[in-house]
């Protein structure tokens, strides 16, 4: 299988297949093939990734009995990522490219998709905050501006991602300009317009960082990009829908056992 930088899949043969379909059965089993890595991940899923083949693994295991019921109904996990995921692609938003899938002894299933390049946005945003350079506040308000843009084009598209937290949006950098990613794509819904409720819980999910890693000009300069492509709400409506989500997620993050150091009140508008 050759494939390029992206990971995209150029030629996939019967042997590729073949060899797929074995390396499955060995990381469901709990083998770890030679370049193979495990990758931490919920109670539902087992994740593993090669970086020099450019592939990630991931297996759907079962929530509950009600699973099969849903999947009849809606497809099934792994179905619903590989379509998504393709329905993202299709948009021109990049998502990682589905690249073999199958069922293993037992019903469970699995699914092969090729690598994207970046970095996690939590990692990139910690970062640029352990080192408060001019260069990195520069380069921190051109990405949430970059972002914001990236995430409200996929809004005024009806996407609604299932968990949009940061920890699922892949940046890479390239001098000034940012190429961002959706990971985790099987909860997605397509909605036009996506209701409000929907992009409320997606702007929450991204808003989950503590004061001292983005504070609250840094999301408003997102808030404002954001906005800009929802054209089916008006100014009021999308300010309110910023303001609640900024509280709800402080709300979320201020446990007894961890305060955030949040200032109160919404964000406020960047000079």
């Amino acid at each position: 299988m050759r494939t390029t930088r992206a990971g995209a899949s150029a030629i996939i043969t019967d042997a590729d297949r073949t060899e797929l379909q074995a390396l499955a059965g060995q990381l469901a089993a709990g083998y770890q093939p030679a370049g193979w890595q495990p990758v931490a991940s919920s109670p539902h899923t087992r994740v593993a990734r090669n970086d020099e083949r450019q592939l990630y693994y991931k297996e759907f295991l079962s929530r509950s009995p009600a699973e099969s019921l849903k999947a009849r109904l809606r497809g099934s996990r792994a179905d619903r990522a590989r379509r998504n995921a393709d329905a993202l692609l299709l948009a021109g938003i990049e998502a990682p490219r589905s690249v073999h899938w199958g069922t293993l002894p037992g019903g469970t299933q699995y699914l092969f998709s090729a690598s994207v390049p970046g970095q996690r946005l939590d990692h990139w945003l910690r970062d640029a905050a352990a080192a408060p350079t001019a260069a990195n506040r520069d380069a921190r308000r051109a990405l949430l501006a970059a972002l914001g843009a990236f995430i409200g084009r996929i809004h005024a598209a009806g996407f609604i991602h299932g968990d949009l937290r940061p920890g699922n949006v892949l940046v890479d950098q390239r001098g000034d300009f940012f190429q961002f990613a959706l990971l985790d794509n099987e909860r997605n819904r397509r909605k036009s317009p996506p209701p409000g409720r929907m992009l409320l819980r997606n702007l929450m999910q991204l808003n989950m960082l503590p004061a001292n890693v983005l504070c609250r000009t840094d999301r408003m300069r997102f808030f404002r990009a954001w906005r800009s492509h929802l054209l089916e709400y008006s100014t009021p409506e999308l300010k309110l829908l910023a303001a609640e989500a900024y509280r709800w997620s402080v709300r979320r993050m201020a446990t007894p056992a961890t305060r955030l150091s949040a200032q109160p009140g919404p964000p406020t508008d960047p000079q």
